[in-house]
């Protein structure tokens, strides 16, 4: 999409499914998968546990990993 991201990285632990939803690739579905993930498994501990979330696969792991915290 040619909107760009966020300029600070993006908490996964705190955002909601409106500021997830700003994340390039991010959808208002995709957002609300990556708020049920944190709350089943008691937040994110790394990045890297985005990887688990329904959804979000190699490719759009690669483009969020860098504008995302835990």
């Amino acid at each position: 999409g040619a909107a760009a991201g966020p300029t600070a990285p993006v908490s996964l632990n705190t955002a909601t499914v409106d500021q997830l939803d700003t994340l390039p690739g991010v959808g208002p579905v995709l957002a609300q998968h990556i708020v049920d993930h944190r709350t089943r498994n008691g937040g994110f501990r790394s990045v890297d546990e985005l990887r688990e979330v329904n959804g979000i696969g190699d490719r759009r792991f690669a483009d969020l990993r860098d504008l995302v915290r835990p």
